[in-house]
């Protein structure tokens, strides 16, 4: 492998690509190691959009108005195109990739208004700070986050056994048990991944010792003094007793109980494969070479989850830096690259988030807790195809002046682009057509 085809792996697998006026990185690996240090969790781009509607009013189910529904979701769109805009002109991809990579890892889904209005700050404020700090903090981080709690019906888990359980199952009332969702993707999706080992009955005992996890000021919820839409523990739901979990006893204290019931999950050898296994595929190949994950995995178990030093172990690994195409990118992924490599900045919220829908990832909506798949099964189809292509010719026809699609290529790809890809932009009819086939070429479509 030569200097030059490592180059152009660092900014096209583990980025998204060369910006129009960036320089290739001279030590490529460490230019990536860099990033881990550099990494800026709350840069201004993702700051310039308002929030969706006020919090106290949206979990009261208020706000039904025509015109007020209209900017909130105007508001949601608009943070969809900050977190584009800081992806497209980010120093740091590799970084920004990650938060990706997170995100989705710890999945919420904005098909509810509530969770709609939450989504965001999940990634910016739940995800983006813990990333570069041990696997715990962004574990705990996600499964206490308001978005989590509310769309897998955590808020209203209530133990049988604490004072409301047993006040509500008195006077009969509705939403007096426990709920075993969060429990059960703590375990299947977040960490240890299904048949690693454990029973239905730890999926039980952390559902209890979760009970009390939920969010403030909610329309059924508890009556505390926490600021509405907020993270808050109460303790008066909390299901007194000891719990066992993966043949360990943990005590009753209150919300500590689940705290280090979630730390017992973060050592298992279970969790550092499954951790592994994920990192390796999105940033490797959809079937990953198991030595590499077995490395992974052993950086993830020596440092106690220490995030960077498994990132360092993804950096080191040869397989990820073979040149041949290995991953196909997802349409998010693909839309941040071809913004970046033609230095189209992410105006026209709507139209973005409707390109995004209509690529078959909207943003922040997976559909289910498993997030969006990373195999290219998923994504590599006709009609997905046909409708980048689409996507690539409205991009280009909505910057502000005609892109030059060979310029483009030639800087993207450093001269290392087939022919007969050259020749198809060469040959187009138009320059929106020529950009859209430069976003469409196998040398792009592919990282």
């Amino acid at each position: 492998m030569t200097l030059l085809q490592d180059q152009l792996t660092a900014h096209n697998r583990f980025g998204f690509g060369l910006a129009p006026n960036e320089t290739l990185a001279p030590d490529p690996r460490g230019w990536l190691r860099a990033q881990i240090e550099r990494f800026n969790p709350a840069p201004a781009s993702l700051r310039r959009a308002p929030g969706p509607a006020p919090l106290d009013l949206l979990l009261s189910e208020s706000g039904k108005d025509k015109t007020e529904r209209r900017q909130f979701y105007d508001a949601f769109r608009a943070q969809v195109a900050d977190r584009l805009e800081t992806a497209r002109i980010s120093d740091t991809p590799f970084m920004e990739r990650l938060v990706h990579f997170w995100s989705n890892h710890f999945a919420v889904s904005a098909d509810k208004r509530v969770t709609t209005a939450l989504t965001a700050d999940f990634e910016f404020d739940g995800i983006r700070p813990n990333i570069t700090g041990k696997f715990i903090d962004l574990f705990e981080s996600a499964a206490t986050h308001p978005a989590m709690l509310i769309y897998l019906d955590q808020s209203r888990s209530i133990g049988p056994e604490s004072l409301v359980g047993r006040r509500r199952t008195g006077r009969k009332r509705r939403n007096a048990g426990l709920n075993e969702n969060l429990a059960r993707e703590i375990l299947e999706l977040h960490s240890m991944g299904v048949r690693s080992g454990y029973s239905q009955s730890d999926v039980e005992e952390l559902a209890r010792a979760l009970t009390g996890y939920t969010v403030a000021a909610m329309r059924g919820g508890p009556a505390n003094a926490g600021d509405p839409g907020s993270f808050v523990f109460a303790s008066n739901r909390h299901e007194p007793g000891t719990r066992r979990l993966l043949g360990k006893s943990f005590p009753q204290a209150g919300r500590n109980q689940a705290r280090q019931m979630l730390q017992e999950i973060a050592r298992q050898p279970a969790t550092a494969k499954f951790i592994a296994t994920k990192l390796a595929r999105h940033f490797i190949a959809d079937k990953p070479p198991a030595a590499s994950v077995a490395r992974i995995a052993d950086a993830f178990s020596r440092s106690e989850g220490d995030l960077p030093s498994v990132y360092h172990a993804l950096i080191n690994e040869d397989a990820a830096w073979q040149p041949a195409k290995a991953k196909f990118k997802q349409p998010w992924e693909w839309t941040v690259s071809a913004m970046r490599s033609g230095g189209i900045p992410a105006r026209q919220p709507r139209f973005l988030a409707r390109t995004l829908s209509g690529l078959g990832q909207k943003t922040w909506t997976p559909g289910s807790p498993a997030g969006f798949p990373d195999e290219e099964v998923r994504w590599l189809a006709p009609d997905a195809l046909i409708r980048r292509a689409d996507a690539a010719l409205q991009l280009a026809s909505r910057h502000s002046g005609p892109l030059d699609a060979r310029k483009i290529a030639a800087h993207a790809f450093q001269g290392q682009m087939a022919e007969d890809s050259q020749g198809a932009i060469a040959g187009a009819g138009d320059p929106d057509q020529a950009f859209a086939l430069f976003a469409m070429s196998p040398e792009f479509l592919w990282r």
